[in-house]
């Protein structure tokens, strides 16, 4: 039996699109809500007339697993192949006017023609094109196994994109692509940072205090000189009382007074006509719009005002003069020019438009070669930061620049060294550059939601891949070079993301690189708990094994009771209901520590398939002890350990001080801190016995400083029991102590929330 998703998530994302929609205060932003909206739509009715499974790794109907899919948050399937696009103007100009239903079809119909295939041949050639999705790539192969004697295989690819060539874009646009040479990666290409510069704004409060201080605070200080020029004697001001004191206005009138007045009054249209920012002026108990009220009123004097009207003349005067200075005095004088001074320095949308302007001098689909010639004085760190993600540079570099901020920003860079190295077992150069491409093309594919054990589709499975796969050449120095970026790649991310497990999308790269590196190891992926369908697949076990072989007898064996071996445990055996090898007797395992943190029942639930994920998690060390073991890093992990373990337990003491009360924000926060926690075990095990105890000193000290005595106090007595050489009861508790054994996940009340969000 197939599992389906519910389609309750669905609803809710669809409900949040469409209040973010009405909520929007801009255009843009409610353009973008709208076309979520409409994405979940159409989940929505593809899950209700069955035209969508989601949960399946071919979740569209009658569409083989290869296509690209427009795929949602969460993994959720719209029913959009992202190839099926409509012809574009360099497309539309090629002489297509041959058989097929639709343009896209007898466009992919004219590229098998003699001139379209000799069109391809040039491209090749040349490398001017762009493999945006992977389908891209198609025809492109199909003329190179023509032209290399491999007619067949060209005949079979032809054969199996028949079905859909009236739909999908199966040749690249013109263009070139250019790519970071040798190990330099980017993280985003200049003309998306250039589109992204030019696309800033500034913010309404900005552009409003801009204006006051630039407009309307000259056309007050004219203002009030106006209106101080009819004083007869000592200007109005405030007592300390706050009563006013001084003469009066409207006692005398200079002869050139009702000409400055009609100057003021057209200044102030024009101004009010072309700067709408700000709005302060206008307020109607302001100083200046009290002051202007009353200039409207008196043309030549002031028949045309009250007694009290010009009591509020006096008195906007004796404000302005006591907070300010006298118009024209030095106080004031001192005051406009230092304000004249903030609103001259350029705002950092004028300063992003200049940095664009900088950026096009170079290649849109290119990066940035350094950044010097482009970030020049002091520019804002928030967009250097931004003109930094076109910088080709050593992934290295851009960690310790803070361009790559996790491992899932690293995932997403990786694939541009790892085409290269895969696309190396290719001997023609030609081939090679569009594999290259393809690769990248295919890793910017979205994962898809899969239920029963199922796999996200793999490169191999494209027809146009699958069908060069005879054609690699196994190399020795690409091996070599494989292995050399998988190791290093490790322990870069273990050294700039401690805290954090491996991503997903990072372990897929590093499984790409081991098979390349011909070096395969049991990576497993992290488990939603709400998609767990209660067993394994295999790989789980055998890390599960690698695991107790390379930590055995280690603080984290010791603190997290690792099994001392799994020789005598069954094999594992095909499980019918979802055809895969599965491990039932790690899950059965993983389901009896798990008991630990079953303290309010909830069989089932979310909660207890993340007691039962958490305990796989300890099991294998979410792929630490794999790779270490296998790429032989023991050494090289063994001299930062001290430092790094360090580093998580601050990071988690930071995280669970910060402040919460909402329920689910704390329970989030704990299950971080206890995934950041396992790592920090697992470093302090590399680590000799009074390193240890360092560490745990140092830990207590920085939970009593932070306040966290009460809350997490039981996991630092814990971890100094197990270090001192004592082991947790079964229940994860130590016997005639308050130590506790810290896991993140439970089926009750978690002992380390906050008493707020209990």
């Amino acid at each position: 039996m197939e599992h389906t998703a519910s389609p309750g998530y669905a609803y809710g994302q669809l409900e949040r699109a469409l209040r973010g929609a009405a909520s929007a205060k801009d255009s843009a932003a409610r353009h973008r809500a709208r076309a979520k909206a409409g994405r979940w739509q159409d989940v929505l009715a593809g899950m209700a007339d069955g035209t969508l499974r989601i949960g399946s790794r071919t979740p569209v109907a009658d569409t083989p697993a290869w296509v690209t899919l427009e795929v949602a948050h969460g993994g959720f399937a719209t029913g959009r192949y992202l190839a099926e696009v409509p012809l574009h103007a360099d497309e539309a100009a090629l002489p297509a006017d041959g058989p097929g239903t639709t343009d896209r079809e007898r466009l992919n119909l004219w590229y098998l023609t003699d001139a379209g295939l000799a069109t391809l041949r040039a491209a090749l050639a040349t490398e001017a094109y762009r493999v945006e999705v992977p389908e891209d790539a198609a025809l492109p192969v199909v003329a190179w196994l023509l032209d290399h004697g491999h007619a067949e295989a060209a005949l079979d690819l032809v054969a199996e994109l028949r079905p859909l060539m009236h739909r999908l874009r199966l040749a690249p646009l013109p263009g070139a692509a250019p790519r970071p040479a040798g190990a330099l990666v980017r993280l985003s290409t200049v003309g998306a940072v250039r589109t992204s510069l030019r696309a800033a704004t500034t913010k309404p409060s900005i552009a409003a205090m801009r204006e006051t201080l630039q407009v309307w605070h000259p056309l007050f200080d004219r203002l009030v000189a106006l209106w101080c020029d009819t004083v007869d004697g000592e200007l109005p001001r405030l007592t300390e009382a706050g009563d006013v004191a001084g003469a009066w206005p409207c006692r005398e009138w200079p002869a050139d007074w009702a000409q400055r007045r009609a100057q003021w009054l057209a200044d102030y249209a024009t101004a009010s006509a072309r700067h709408t920012a700000s709005t302060a002026h206008t307020h109607p108990k302001g100083n200046f719009a009290r002051l202007h009220r009353a200039l409207l009123a008196c043309e030549h004097n002031s028949t045309g005002l009250t007694g009290r009207d010009v009591g509020w003349i006096r008195r906007a005067l004796a404000n302005t003069v006591t907070k300010h200075g006298e118009p024209g005095s030095e106080p004031r004088a001192a005051l406009r020019a230092i304000q004249a001074a903030v609103a001259a320095r350029p705002t950092h949308a004028a300063l992003a438009a200049a940095l664009a302007e900088r950026l096009d001098r170079y290649p849109a689909e290119g990066g940035l070669p350094e950044l010097d010639q482009v970030v020049v004085g002091d520019a804002p760190a928030h967009l250097v930061a931004k003109v930094a993600r076109a910088l080709e540079a050593p992934i290295e570099e851009l960690v310790a620049r803070d361009v790559i901020t996790s491992g899932d920003v690293l995932a997403t860079v990786l694939p541009q060294i790892t085409a290269q190295l895969l696309a190396a077992n290719l001997e023609d150069d030609r081939l090679a550059a569009l594999y290259a491409q393809t690769y990248a093309a295919f890793r910017r594919r979205r994962g898809l939601l899969l239920l029963d054990l199922e796999s996200q589709v793999r490169i191999e499975e494209l027809p146009w891949v699958r069908a060069l796969e005879p054609l690699r050449v196994r190399r020795p120095d690409s091996a070599r070079a494989a292995r050399h970026t998988l190791s290093q790649t490790v322990l870069l991310a273990l050294g700039a993301f401690p805290q954090a497990i491996l991503p997903n999308t990072l372990v897929r790269e590093l499984g790409a690189l081991a098979k390349q590196a011909g070096v395969p190891m049991p990576l497993v992926e992290e488990v939603a708990a709400d998609i767990f369908m209660g067993t394994f697949t295999a790989k789980w076990r055998t890390a599960a094994e690698v695991a107790s072989r390379t930590i055995a007898g280690t603080l984290y064996a010791r603190y997290y009771d690792l099994p001392a071996g799994w020789t005598a445990a069954p094999q594992p055996r095909r499980f019918r209901a979802f055809g895969k090898r599965t491990a039932d007797n790690f899950a059965g395992v993983c389901v009896a520590r798990a008991a630990e943190a079953r303290s309010g029942g909830g069989f089932g639930s979310v909660a207890a398939n993340g007691t039962v994920l958490e305990q796989s998690q300890i099991l294998t060390t979410q792929n630490l002890a794999v790779l270490v073991e296998t790429l032989d890093l023991r050494a090289r992990v063994r001299e930062p350990a001290p430092e790094l373990a360090g580093e998580v337990f601050t990071w988690v003491v930071r995280r669970l001080a910060m402040r919460t009360d909402h329920r689910h924000a704390a329970l989030q926060a704990v299950k971080n801190a206890a995934y950041a926690w396992r790592q920090a075990i697992f470093f302090l095990s590399f680590c000799d016995e009074p390193a240890q105890r360092a560490a745990a000193a140092r830990l207590a000290e920085s939970v009593t400083r932070a306040g966290l005595d009460h809350r997490f106090g039981p996991a630092v007595a814990g971890l100094a029991h197990v270090v001192s050489g004592g082991r947790f009861t079964a229940g994860g508790t130590v016997e005639d102590g308050p130590g506790r054994r810290f896991l993140g996940w439970t089926t009750g009340e978690h002992w380390c929330l906050p008493e707020l969000a209990r």
